[in-house]
């Protein structure tokens, strides 16, 4: 007979080691993770992943994207699998916590499962979705978006990076495209565990976040184009400085953010300028903008806005202008049975949670459009995450790993007695 599944619990020490033994591939000086999407370090973690998930007794599948899917078999037969999934990738100077800690907290809840000699009603698979840091190869959350129907596979594969390898050949190189399809798998639920990536569970002294749903996103690349000339000789009021103009528009944009308020988010992060030199009036500058805020209709108004912006600072300065979007990310809201799955888990187990709305983009924020979807939040030490300095402590990680694990077999019984109530409300 099994255990009673209150009664299951993972292992805080074997999780915290998985933890620390994958920091190690693509470690960084500064403590931090370089494991980029396609490289060869993500080929090494995905081999220890599949490693690992093959010694718990799972069978390793890789779809035509590189997604890995994990799967550790359930009682009941025709059930789709619940998911527990994130990713492996990092971003150049990334951190131990991002992504990892919800594909390896997935994988001690296998081994948990395997402990307690427990067997779900459905399958559970780990699945570690493959660029969703989109720091290679934009947009992000590019192959968790091929299977939720946002983007066709060809789009996926033709994205190229800064030095013009495409997804499809990085991909091949590092021998990770499977024979399954990218898209068409049903599943039952999605749970992702994930740290916060900001400051408000921290500041709270709250040790859960219960997630609600993810805050709209957009994003563009601009280039602005004007001509090259000598620093030395070229008067100010004859330039055509492509670098002041990008520099106006990009103070511009913060001023937008503010004026939207608080939950308004205006950021540019890549600049990239041209012939790079010294004693050259710069020519051309690439950078990009993303917008963010709850709120769709916010979005679409600083949009406007920073659009308006970019092509009246063009004009007086006698530049012109190149705008693509790559990426738009309306908010999501997450699913009441999953989001009360985790919320019971959290009260249950007697850890302080309160709701929270995703400032960052996530897997789930996809897979919420084709599946049953929620998420656990724990705390990272300054809200500080893509970067070297990422921390979260052992007890959070664990005490988010406990939710997750409550939650998902939680779902899971409800899914049986939700199966039962509609087989006895079918007519004889």
């Amino acid at each position: 007979m099994q255990k009673p599944a209150s009664n299951l619990g993972i292992d805080s020490d074997r999780l915290w080691a998985s933890i620390l033994e994958t920091a190690d591939i693509g470690a960084t000086p500064k403590g931090g993770i370089n494991r980029q999407a396609l490289t060869e370090t993500d080929r090494r973690v995905r081999d220890w992943f599949r490693a690992a998930a093959e010694a718990g007794g799972c069978t390793v599948r890789i779809d035509a994207l590189g997604n890995m899917f994990a799967r550790r078999p359930g009682r009941i037969s025709g059930l789709p699998p619940i998911a527990i999934g994130s990713h492996l990738d990092t971003q150049p100077t990334g951190g131990k916590f991002d992504g990892v800690i919800g594909v390896l907290a997935g994988l001690e809840i296998v081994r948990a499962l395997n402990d307690a000699d427990f067997q779900t009603n459905a399958p559970i698979v780990i699945i570690n979705w493959t660029n969703e840091e989109g720091a290679r190869f934009a947009p992000a959350m590019l192959a968790s978006g091929v299977f939720a129907g946002v983007f066709p596979p060809e789009f996926a594969e033709s994205r190229t990076d800064r030095s013009g390898v495409s997804f499809g050949h990085a991909l091949d190189e590092i021998g990770y495209r499977g024979p399954q399809p990218a898209t068409g798998h049903k599943l039952s639920a999605h749970f992702e565990l994930h740290i916060e990536q900001g400051p408000i569970l921290e500041a709270e002294g709250a040790t859960i976040g219960i997630v609600t749903g993810v805050q709209s996103m957009r994003w563009y690349d601009v280039t602005v184009t004007g001509a090259d000339s000598h620093a030395g000789t070229t008067p100010m009021h004859l330039r055509h400085d492509a670098m002041l103009g990008a520099a106006r528009m990009i103070a511009g944009l913060a001023d937008i953010a503010a004026a939207h308020g608080p939950d308004a988010k205006a950021t540019t992060g890549l600049v990239e300028t041209r012939p790079n030199s010294r004693n050259v009036v710069p020519g051309e500058v690439l950078f990009s903008i993303d917008l963010r805020h709850p709120l769709d209709d916010q979005v679409e108004s600083m949009e406007r806005e920073a659009m308006a912006l970019l092509h009246v600072t063009a004009a007086g300065l006698g530049l012109s202008l190149d705008i693509v979007p790559t990426w738009v990310a309306p908010a999501v809201q997450f699913d009441p049975a999953c989001i009360d799955a985790i919320r019971t888990a959290a009260q249950d187990m007697g850890h302080r949670a309160r709701e929270i709305v995703s400032g960052a983009g996530h897997d789930s924020a996809y897979l919420a459009r084709v599946t049953p979807t929620g998420m656990v939040f724990v705390p990272c030490a300054g809200g500080l995450s893509h970067n070297e300095a990422e921390s979260a402590t052992q007890d959070d990680v664990a005490a988010g790993a406990s939710v997750l694990l409550r939650a998902v077999l939680d779902f899971d019984r409800r899914l049986v007695e939700t199966s039962m109530l509609s087989q006895k409300d079918r007519p004889a």
